[in-house]
C-alpha cells in the first residue's frame, strides 16, 4: 500500500510494454509513481445481456471498493464495451475528486469504424483517455480548449483532435490542487 502512488489495474490481456508505457505517461502528467496490477476478476456480473455491454457504473464501483484504499488513485483498464444507463456507450468515467476511474479501449479501435488497425494510434487514444479520467479524480472538469486532454470525448474524432497534455488553465488548477 502506498498513498503516494497511482495504481493501474489491467482487466483483460494487455501487453506488459503497453501497460508500462501507460504508467510512464501517467507519471509524466501527474508526478506520481505508478504500480501495475493484473486482475483476473470475472466480469460476467457486470455484463448486461440486453445491451451486450458492460455496466460502467458497476465497474467503477468495483474499482472504488476493491482498489481505492491503498493508493492515491486507481484506474481500471478494460477491453470491453462500456455503457451507463443514460448513454449508448462510454469510453471511460471517474469519480470527480474521488479515487477511482475506468477506461476501455473498445470504442477506440479503428476497426470499429471500418478503418485499418493502427496500434500506435490506439495507444495514443487510450493514453489520452486514461489521463483524462485521472484528471477528473484530481478535481479537473471538462475543458473547452480544443487541444486540452480534459476536453470531453463523446466521439472518436474528439479523442483524435485533443492532445495528451493539459492546457495552461487545467495544468494550473492541477498544480493548485497539489498535483502535477
Amino acid at each position: 500500500m502506498n498513498k503516494q502512488r497511482i495504481l493501474i489495474v489491467s482487466y483483460g490481456q494487455f501487453e506488459k510494454s503497453f501497460l508500462e508505457k501507460i504508467a510512464t505517461s501517467v507519471k509524466e502528467r501527474f508526478g506520481y509513481n505508478t504500480d501495475i496490477s493484473i486482475s483476473y476478476a470475472d466480469l460476467a456480473k457486470f455484463f448486461d445481456p440486453a445491451r451486450r455491454q458492460y455496466d460502467g457504473n458497476q465497474l467503477l464501483n468495483h474499482m472504488h471498493s476493491e482498489y481505492s484504499g491503498g493508493h492515491i488513485k486507481a484506474i481500471g483498464l478494460f477491453r470491453v464495451d462500456l455503457f451507463i444507463p443514460i448513454l449508448t456507450y462510454i469510453i471511460g468515467q471517474a469519480v470527480y475528486k474521488g479515487n477511482a476511474g475506468v477506461v476501455s479501449l473498445f470504442r477506440l479501435k479503428n476497426e470499429l469504424y471500418g478503418m485499418k488497425r493502427d496500434d500506435k494510434l490506439l495507444f495514443e487514444r487510450f493514453k489520452k483517455e486514461v489521463i483524462h479520467e485521472l484528471g477528473h479524480t484530481f478535481g479537473l472538469t471538462h475543458c473547452f480548449s480544443p487541444s486540452c486532454v480534459m476536453r470531453s470525448s463523446t466521439y472518436i474524432e474528439d479523442v483524435d483532435q485533443k492532445d495528451s497534455t493539459f492546457c495552461l488553465r487545467c495544468y494550473e488548477k492541477l498544480k493548485s490542487n497539489g498535483k502535477g
